[in-house]
């Protein structure tokens, strides 16, 4: 990959310059199995490799491991595909894991209708951005399948009405390794993926891809950044400040990163822009917000709320909740603004990191569908 220059700015020029191989996500993987499958059930062949949009318009192609076309008699009544995930140079926990999707008619008017395979979890408790029971298949992943089916509905004549079961072989030994089962999706792994690519994570790699994303803004004379945590949260600060490529910095986990390199490189103003969970961490003090180094205190949470005015009943049930959305869910149902205090916190914390540069800063807080829980408005030196 190329080196980023000053004339590429930006998430993609940061991505650039970090010097290593995307790869992709389990949810990219099951909408290309999908794909394939649902093809070969309308014409009885599976296209191989088998291309697929992402939500950003790139169209990667992927080789099939595994096909297989289930006939009764002459007809066809469903097929199989598996594509194996590459995760580039990412250690992802997913990386060489055969993922599968079955696909088989519904009843006419059904639409897409979902199953967890072999390997691929349930949700179990509340908090997760599915209901209880439902295959722990996001929502991104959903529609990424859903398109892919309409797509090929489309060309084939086919009428959309599907059962995609997704399935990863191993999937529920290696969710053993992920923070599945505390959450309570049971069975297997999550198919996620927002992007349908998985950004390589490397602690050096990625700081300094950061300092050469503010590098780039400063050249280019910008006096607004923002520090996001991922794509989601991207958009969103794009979408409230109409800040240009150049003035985006993937943060990622690294928010500690980005505020002692602008201490000693100041731009005016750093919108902090994440998931009210990260950016809880990022509240109580935790400069690297990764799940292996820093976790959500949910008594932290509780004090929050506590202050905030909720009352002891909803404060336990915070301290009780499965996750950091469960619980900004519960305080905004109760009118408690729990969403507004943790980012003022972690405002606080940047402040603190940034003292004596003068970096004005603000923070939005979001949920996993990219819904503004909580906001801290400007405030510097």
């Amino acid at each position: 990959m190329a080196a980023v220059g000053a004339e590429a700015g930006g998430r993609a020029g940061q991505l650039r310059s970090s010097g290593l191989r995307h790869g992709w996500t389990t949810g990219a993987c099951a909408t290309a199995a999908a794909k394939a499958a649902y093809t070969a059930l309308l014409t009885g062949g599976f296209p191989d490799p088998v291309t697929i949009t992402l939500p950003k318009g790139q169209r990667p192609a992927f080789a099939l491991a595994v096909e297989e076309l289930v006939q009764r008699g002459s007809e066809p009544v469903g097929a199989m595909a598996g594509v194996v995930k590459d995760a580039g140079d990412d250690p992802d926990v997913t990386h060489g894991a055969l993922i599968r999707a079955t696909v088989r008619a519904a009843e006419p008017g059904a639409g897409v209708v979902f199953r967890a395979g072999p390997g691929v979890g349930t949700v179990t408790k509340a908090g997760l951005p599915l209901p209880v029971g439902e295959p722990a298949i996001n929502p991104v992943p959903r529609q990424m399948i859903r398109d892919a089916v309409a797509e090929v509905a489309a060309v084939y004549g086919g009428s959309g009405d599907v059962v995609v079961e997704v399935s990863v072989d191993h999937g529920e030994e290696i969710a053993r390794s992920t923070w599945n089962p505390r959450l309570g999706i049971l069975g297997g792994l999550s198919i996620l993926g927002t992007t349908g690519i998985v950004v390589p994570y490397s602690c050096s790699a990625w700081i300094d891809s950061i300092r050469r994303g503010v590098d780039v803004a400063r050249a280019a004379g910008r006096t607004h950044v923002a520090g996001c945590t991922g794509s989601t949260s991207e958009k969103v600060a794009v979408a409230v400040h109409g800040l240009p490529e150049d003035a985006l910095l993937d943060m990622g986990d690294f928010a500690g990163a980005v505020l002692k390199y602008l201490k000693r490189h100041p731009v005016p103003r750093l919108t902090i822009a994440g998931g009210f969970a990260k950016l809880s961490k990022l509240g109580y003090g935790h400069l690297d917000l990764h799940s292996a180094r820093s976790q959500v205190d949910k008594g932290y949470l509780a004090e929050l709320a506590r202050r905030g005015g909720a009352d002891e009943a909803l404060v336990a049930a915070v301290a009780a909740a499965n996750t950091g959305l469960e619980a900004v869910q519960l305080c905004r149902a109760a009118g408690v603004p729990l969403g507004d205090l943790v980012a003022e916190a972690a405002r606080a914390t940047a402040l603190q990191v940034l003292r004596g540069s003068p970096v004005a800063v603000d923070v939005i807080c979001i949920d996993r569908a990219g819904t503004i829980v909580g906001r801290a408005e400007p405030l510097g030196p």
